[in-house]
């Protein structure tokens, strides 16, 4: 939008220009550029909806911007949330409609208008949040010094096995213990070191480790679960992160908030904790996650190696 106004005011002082040197006038900048076209082109595209030049309305995109739904606290929310899948309503097509599999905890399952729109325009689950992206050259720098070897100098002979690692799509090394790399970045997520979107895929059948701290992809929070037996926090392997300290200390700043913003815990607190973590679409396809804290009690009385009662026994 801003460039197609932008164009629109070099063609006019150029048009300007010409005229001043046909006519053998001298140049007034002031009158060259008319100091409303900037302002007015912006103002016109936020209060109507049509993105883009007001000259060609018909073939700018409609509904960009929009009045923010008041009616109740509810309908604010949702306004919010919205998102909206850009095919024609018209068309009777019920696959785009229906629910996909990949919407679990990302998308809302009943949250949709009625009639022609339904299906296309869903809505964001409430918990759900969509990155906006961090610089990977940082992460690049860490893996080098973690012992990854770039692409340039990388020779297929002398390392036929090594797991490729992508960042953003690209690839950028190769790297002889994926498993130590993965869970040393994992790490430094949990404790913060890494930005909380930054996402870890490692595709163990493919020898591939995708990493992506792009925008625009949508996340959702998981409580962590310990991996290995932590002696610092004195948490056992297949626990929850998220402690009785931890809640006690929520509980306690609910009811008498502290004075200084700086020492608040919150739900930021409970991120850089790392008993929160967001995972995307991709990265969920690579985790195990439990639906029930007794799914996680099960798990724990499995690894122990206590033999359960199935629902089939007698």
């Amino acid at each position: 939008l801003f460039r197609g106004i932008v164009r629109r005011m070099n063609n006019e002082l150029s048009n300007y220009l010409r005229r001043c040197v046909e006519g053998n006038r001298h140049f007034n900048l002031a009158v060259g550029i008319k100091p409303g076209t900037l302002s007015n082109g912006l103002k016109y595209s936020l209060a109507t909806g049509n993105w883009g030049d007001q000259k060609k309305a018909m073939s700018s995109t409609a509904g960009v911007s929009q009045v923010l739904n008041r009616y109740t606290f509810a309908s604010t929310l949702s306004h919010l949330r919205r998102t909206n899948t850009p095919i024609g309503r018209d068309g009777k097509l019920a696959k785009p409609r229906q629910l996909h599999n990949t919407h679990w905890g990302l998308v809302c399952p009943a949250e949709t208008p009625e009639g022609q729109a339904c299906g296309l325009v869903k809505n964001l689950s409430l918990m759900c949040y969509v990155s906006v992206g961090s610089p990977s050259e940082p992460l690049i720098e860490f893996m080098i010094n973690r012992g990854m070897e770039v692409v340039e100098e990388y020779e297929p002979l002398r390392y036929p096995h090594a797991t490729k690692i992508f960042v953003n799509g690209t690839w950028v090394g190769v790297h002889q213990d994926p498993k130590h790399l993965v869970s040393q970045v994992l790490d430094t997520r949990r404790k913060s070191y890494l930005q909380y979107e930054v996402s870890l895929v490692r595709e163990i059948r493919d020898q591939e480790f995708k990493i992506f701290s792009d925008a625009g992809r949508v996340m959702r929070p998981v409580f962590t679960v310990q991996q290995e037996d932590d002696p610092e926090t004195g948490i056992d392997k297949g626990h929850l992160v998220l402690s009785k300290d931890l809640v006690t200390k929520l509980a306690k700043e609910q009811a008498e908030p502290p004075e200084d913003p700086s020492e608040k815990i919150g739900w930021e607190g409970l991120i850089r904790a790392g008993a929160v973590e967001y995972l995307d679409a991709e990265e969920e396809e690579t985790s195990m996650i439990c639906m029930t804290p007794e799914d996680l009690e099960l798990y724990r009385l499995q690894k122990a190696g206590v033999a359960l009662m199935t629902h089939g026994d007698d």
